[in-house]
């Protein structure tokens, strides 16, 4: 229970502050523990950040599985790998994601996102290689783009509405510049 009260309080930490704001002395005050007992859950930072990686990624990635299953056709399994994981922007644990991996950390912490964002991407191969892309694999790292340069619009705060963001997103994913 304590260590996922550990974790929660690491995700608000995060969400509210990004990197800068998960230290140790803040877990402990979240949660109420001294800030030696901090210490005999997790070893360092990166060792929370891996954790909260192993948790919720899995999470996230499932609910933009389920809503490209409920999709019919390639095209719109595509269309809700973009909308899906623009809905999850409000979400703590997409706010976490997002400041983890805009964050310095060591090797093995990046390596763990690295993966999970691989296994993201993986998601809509078939489908891109369904609607007739000669390299699917190539256009899910810049559909993966598209939706990481939107996340990045929305979470700053951006001019436009969150719902004009997820329309250009989806648009450009699936018609490119041409709109």
């Amino acid at each position: 229970m304590q260590r996922a009260a550990l974790l929660d309080a690491a995700r608000s930490l995060l969400s509210e502050g990004g990197t800068e704001a998960l230290t140790f002395p803040a877990l402990a005050e979240r949660t109420g523990l001294a800030r030696s007992s901090v210490y005999e859950y997790f070893k360092s930072r990166a060792a929370v950040v891996e954790e909260l990686c192993e948790v919720d990624f899995p999470v996230w990635a499932a609910d933009v599985s389920a809503a490209m299953e409920r999709a019919s056709t390639a095209e719109g399994k595509v269309e809700a790998y973009v909308r899906q994981q623009l809905a999850l922007v409000g979400d703590r644990r997409h706010r976490a994601v997002v400041a983890i991996s805009a964050s310095e950390l060591d090797a093995g912490a990046r390596e763990k996102i690295r993966a999970a964002h691989g296994g993201l991407v993986a998601m809509i191969v078939s489908a891109l290689g369904e609607m007739g892309h000669e390299q699917p694999r190539l256009a899910a790292m810049l559909v993966q783009g598209v939706v990481d340069a939107a996340v990045r619009r929305i979470e700053l705060g951006a001019a436009e509405e969150p719902g004009v963001i997820t329309e250009a997103a989806v648009s450009m994913a699936l018609r490119g510049v041409r709109g």
